[in-house]
């Protein structure tokens, strides 16, 4: 699953960049700190389940601090460089400033929270590993909102995008029915909160508060 998540992700930003020619240099500093780190955790997540698989479940536990840093950088930097998108107009033309502010918060602190679940049941492999799968899962939307024609599927984009995020839950689900004949409740708590974190983004995002900070973001855009 790691590798499979990894490659989506490699592949949905090599699409993008194929697809469009950016002047990388004139990309503010942040944006190539945010891609960092997010790149460094799928490397991260990778390095971490093969380090289980190979038995070194010892190296695998003294890593575990650098990846609790990680988490942090990952939901400060998304956090800010979506910002800082809203604010200079850099929003993708097929989504509404809110909801392109919104999609991107909301899901960085919904991988934060299931990570930090995860970390807190360390002791728990079984939940713990179902949780940081969820939780890397979390943050693909970036990579699959890349690889689907956002553009033509309009209203239905973040749900596409939503469905695709599915799949590798229930492919976790799949496994457990397979191995265990019984799914793990990790996977209820994991692929819930993805479920919640995308029925509220609507609500939320043209919740007056959040409108009115859009439109502060935006200011003469």
């Amino acid at each position: 699953m790691a590798l499979v998540i990894a490659a989506t992700v490699i592949f949905g930003f090599t699409l993008n960049a194929s697809r469009y020619h950016f002047d990388v240099a004139s990309l503010p500093p942040l944006v190539h700190v945010h891609a960092g780190v997010f790149m460094a955790w799928i490397l991260f997540f990778v390095l971490q389940s093969g380090l289980v698989v190979s038995g070194s479940v010892s190296l695998h536990r003294r890593l575990g601090g650098f990846g609790v840093v990680l988490a942090v950088l990952m939901v400060i930097t998304g956090i800010a460089v979506t910002v800082g998108c809203v604010r200079r107009g850099a929003v993708p033309p097929f989504f509404p400033p809110n909801i392109f502010l919104m999609v991107d918060i909301m899901g960085v602190l919904s991988f934060f929270g299931l990570t930090a679940a995860a970390v807190a049941l360390r002791r728990s492999p079984e939940w713990h590993r179902r949780l940081m799968l969820c939780g890397t899962i979390m943050v693909m939307s970036p990579a699959w909102g890349r690889i689907l024609p956002m553009p033509l599927l309009g209203p239905w984009g973040g749900w596409a995008v939503f469905g695709a995020m599915m799949i590798y839950v229930t492919a976790g689900v799949i496994y457990d029915l397979v191995t265990t004949r019984r799914v793990h409740p990790a996977y209820f708590w994991g692929g819930g909160t993805i479920c919640l974190t995308q029925i509220l983004i609507g609500p939320v995002s043209f919740s007056p508060p959040v409108m009115a900070w859009t439109a502060s973001l935006l200011g003469g855009h």
